[in-house]
């Protein structure tokens, strides 16, 4: 047993991920043994893996098996390698291969043993991240991406030597997915802020997202940001954001982490000092285009069917809104339905809360739990009201197939969302009224 699983289970962290080398076994006949375990699946083409999915179960459950192999860099680019596997090899040259040495350790399930032929272990203890052959270490670029995210998810230091590594190493060959591979996992850690910084320190962020170098002192006004600059809120700010979304499927979750990073890409272009006071007007109309560019670096559109792009463009334009309507004088229910439209209200308010509790010193952040208890009382916590009246409606007025149909429905919905329309019936009888005035 090798790589994560190990590594995990020595961290006393769970995870569902099993990779197991066999040694010893020519390529030949390892297909065949592992099929008395279940169906087998090969991947890859000039090396395969082979993922074993036991009888009844799905890909979840399915355990990659491989011989331990050799790999030498061919050409550019992340995937360009010549892999060739030697049952023979011994398992300290096996684990050469690998990247970081807390990720070279092998577990023996039939003897018990550990082998730890690059130290890992003393590392992980030690809490360093320390790559294993620094003379083949860049070979791969993706591994300074891995060192970001290893280090945020297991609040561990790089090692200075392997830091100079990462430093060094272009990023200029990974596709957008395999970047957002690695950013999705730095965005899952308990503190995303560590990556995120370490990445800075590399010149991650200013190679693969330079939207982001622009918050680097970026000025904020010390009364509302006693922290700092809008890079330190933003750290302060996703860090909050990681805990207020923990409990959300992957998208919603991934929306709300995703608008914590961008919320604030408005802010440098948008910052004067007006009257004495540093000001930043219009900051989240403004971050919209920039967040629309990091989306477009990492390729992100929809997961599981869920529109991730269109919420974390529409949290980070609206992420004031909760705070500016508690404020405001009297707000009608129509605000909320409108808002509703453009934005899910309840990933808005952990939005908002965690913008709100991003910051150094103490600040009254009930503004939040007001807005989502009256999104929740409206019902337009989660969606707009739908439409009462509908086409098929107005067809059976009499109304002829038209533009007029859309722009009466239009009408009728506006009043829907003032409230001045609640029930079918009410929708008819201005769709009616509409319609009479028609004649």
């Amino acid at each position: 047993m090798v790589g994560g699983w190990v590594r995990n289970a020595l961290l006393g962290a769970a995870t569902s991920d099993v990779d197991l080398e066999v040694f010893g076994i020519p390529q030949e006949r390892l297909p065949g043994l592992l099929a008395g375990f279940g169906r087998v699946e090969a991947v890859g083409r000039s090396f395969p893996v082979y993922k074993v999915v036991p009888a009844g179960g799905g890909h979840e459950s399915a355990i990659d098996v491989a011989l331990p192999r050799r790999e030498s860099k061919s050409g550019r680019g992340h995937t360009a390698f010549d892999v060739q596997g030697d049952p023979a090899m011994s398992v300290a040259d096996a684990a050469r291969r690998r990247d970081f040495t807390i990720n070279a350790i092998s577990f023996d399930p039939l003897s018990g043993e550990i082998v730890d032929p690059c130290g890992g272990r003393a590392d992980l203890e030690r809490g360093v991240l320390q790559a294993v052959d620094p003379s083949t270490f860049g070979d791969d670029s993706l591994r300074v991406l891995r060192a970001v995210q290893f280090a945020a998810r297991f609040d561990l230091e790089l090692d200075p030597a392997t830091e100079a590594l990462c430093a060094r190493v272009p990023l200029d060959d990974l596709p957008a997915e395999r970047i957002w591979g690695e950013f999705e996992k730095l965005l899952s850690a308990p503190k995303p802020s560590h990556g995120f910084q370490l990445a800075h320190r590399l010149g991650v962020i200013e190679r693969v997202l330079p939207e982001l170098l622009t918050l680097v002192g970026c000025p904020q006004e010390p009364e509302w940001h006693p922290e700092g600059d809008v890079w330190t809120h933003t750290l302060l700010v996703v860090d909050q954001a990681r805990l207020q979304s923990a409990d959300l499927p992957r998208p919603e979750r991934i929306a709300v982490m995703l608008a914590a990073v961008c919320h604030d890409l408005g802010k440098p272009s948008t910052t004067a000092v007006i009257e004495g006071r540093i000001r930043s007007l219009n900051h989240e109309e403004a971050g919209v285009e920039p967040t629309l560019g990091v989306l477009d670096r990492l390729n992100v559109h929809s997961m599981d069917g869920y529109d991730v792009r269109a919420q974390t463009v529409g949290l980070v334009a609206h992420h004031l809104k909760p705070g500016m309507l508690h404020k405001a004088p009297r707000v009608g229910d129509g605000a909320f339905r409108r808002l509703a439209q453009k934005v899910d209200l309840e990933l808005l308010a952990r939005l908002s809360r965690a913008d709100c509790l991003g910051r150094t010193g103490t600040f009254d952040c009930s503004a939040m739990d007001w807005f989502v208890e009256r999104a929740r009382s409206i019902g337009v916590n989660r969606s707009a009201p739908e439409p009462l009246l509908l086409g098929r409606h107005l067809l059976d007025m009499g109304l002829k197939p038209g533009p007029r149909i859309g722009e009466i429905l239009r009408t009728v919905y506006e009043q829907q969302l003032d409230g001045e329309v609640v029930t079918l019936d009410d929708a008819i009888a201005a769709g009616r009224r509409l319609l009479e005035l028609d004649a």
